[in-house]
């Protein structure tokens, strides 16, 4: 089986082809504002190479579930599941090479971002031994990977970024092969559009976006004024998938999808102005009376095809039926966990989101049934194990927790290192054990530490002029020397 596809034709009409092989290798990523006929380039792309390799769409518009008709593709309504069913779709889509669209159109966009994220972890996270290759679209990648803050939580844009980020820069080993389109390269992440080798870059107006497009086409500036000229569905293409110079491509006809609708001019309704005002608010109030009530999500769609072959699979997972499950070994076995994740290297220096996910999906992987820590009673739990107040007597630790109740979430690690330190009559607390516990390497950031902790009444900083600190707990007594 050939791994070349043809995406359309350049200017002298010859065919543009494209090495789905290399793709897998090389991830794409692709531009083009609103009109510049980017959906039908990932539709081409998609429909040429639906029976080679298996697809994965996320798609926050609606505008993929069509893939179904012709070429089988499963739609699964981003709506109708939990984020735990979202995960677990995710991991028997790996499993079975099932070629999907997740449709997130249903969603408000908080929710899409959320749920492309934790489905793209999940695909991200499988078994080594389901590590097929398989294309990712990711389409209005800017919702999911943005260059800036927007008005989303901070902590669903770190999980987001932290699965997009994985998906571009650690997929290949992997199997996952990302393309990601965009409206605008600005309002891209830089990181996650620097890991694409092959580009197609169509019609865009603004400066920001013409220059960066043509520094990754490897053109000169001055020649930028090319991509705002560009019609639609024609796009320059460079990349080891598709050519090694810059070369102006027409998209080819697509098999599916809705029809275009007509973007010329239509006639008025030729209604006489009294007539058209009367249609508008003749007996409203009886409208407003009879407005149906909000139409009730849609039914999951029928995926019988997948669950039937992965029954036996989903048996592994669960505990078998009629057998009790041993709650003790599995809080044991979590503590464990978590202690093992305190002593990597680096992993303070992760967000709190980040350390979460790497808890749940190790717990996964050993199929630990029970019920598991919620985000906050992990992060107590993970500060804990970080301050090692395990090796202190049971009295004590209780002691520390007690001061430590008035603490933010975000700086108990570093309290708790501080106040094991203070018990053992440590006066200077080890800067790079604060540090690590408190997931930076700034001096600066450790003073501002220092200082908050000390408006909140919970230690007291003295230091002398030669630069040295000394660092009490009130309420906290100092051991008693031998």
């Amino acid at each position: 089986m050939t791994a070349q596809i043809t995406i359309g034709h350049d200017s002298s009409g010859k065919p543009a082809e494209f090495d789905i092989e290399e793709l897998l290798a090389t991830r794409l990523l692709v531009q083009g504002n609103s009109g510049s006929g980017k959906s039908h380039l990932l539709r081409r792309l998609l429909e040429e190479s639906a029976g080679m390799v298996q697809q994965v769409v996320i798609d926050p518009e609606g505008d993929f579930p069509s893939l179904a008709d012709k070429f089988g593709h499963v739609v699964i309504d981003g709506a109708a599941y939990s984020p735990g069913e979202i995960e677990a779709l995710a991991r028997r889509i790996r499993e079975h090479r099932a070629s999907v669209v997740l449709d997130l159109d249903g969603l408000e966009v908080e929710q899409q971002i959320r749920c492309a994220a934790q489905f793209l972890t999940a695909l991200f996270d499988a078994p080594r031994e389901h590590w097929y290759p398989a294309l990712v679209v990711v389409d209005e990648a800017q919702m999911f990977a943005p260059a800036a803050a927007g008005e989303v939580a901070e902590d669903t844009r770190r999980m987001t970024m932290t699965a997009m980020t994985n998906l571009m820069c650690r997929g290949r080993k992997r199997g996952l092969a990302g393309i990601v389109a965009t409206q605008r390269l600005a309002k891209l992440a830089k990181n996650v559009a620097a890991e694409a080798s092959n580009f197609l870059m169509g019609r865009t107006f603004l400066d920001i976006d013409m220059i960066r497009a043509a520094d990754l086409l490897g053109m000169e500036r001055r020649q930028a004024e090319r991509i705002r000229e560009l019609e639609r569905g024609h796009f320059l293409a460079l990349g080891p998938a598709i050519t090694r110079v810059p070369l102006a491509v027409k998209i080819g006809p697509v098999q599916t999808g809705q029809q275009a609708r007509s973007e010329g001019l239509m006639a008025l309704p030729d209604t006489a102005p009294e007539d058209m005002a009367a249609l508008l608010t003749t007996d409203l109030a009886s409208d407003v009376a009879k407005a149906p009530p909000p139409p009730a999500p849609p039914p999951a769609p029928p995926v019988d095809e997948i669950e039937t072959s992965i029954a036996a699979a989903e048996e592994r997972q669960v505990a078998p039926r009629g057998e009790p499950v041993d709650t003790t070994a599995v809080a044991t076995r979590i503590a464990e966990i978590i202690a093992e994740l305190a002593r990597e290297e680096g992993i303070a220096f992760q967000s709190a989101s980040a350390q979460y996910q790497t808890f749940l999906t190790r717990c996964r992987r050993e199929r630990l049934i029970g019920p598991m820590p919620d985000m906050r009673a992990f992060r107590r739990r993970f500060a804990v194990a970080c301050a090692e107040l395990a090796e202190l007597d049971e009295a004590l630790q209780a002691r520390i927790m007690q001061l430590a109740g008035a603490v933010e979430e975000d700086l108990l690690g570093p309290f708790l290192v501080i106040a094991k330190a203070a018990h053992a009559g440590e006066t200077q607390v080890d800067e790079a054990a604060l540090a690590r516990a408190y997931g930076t390497s700034s001096p600066g950031r450790i003073r501002r530490l220092l200082d908050h902790l000390e408006r909140q009444g919970l230690v007291v900083v003295r230091e002398d002029f030669g630069g040295d600190r000394t660092i009490m707990v009130p309420g906290l007594e100092p051991l008693a020397d031998g």
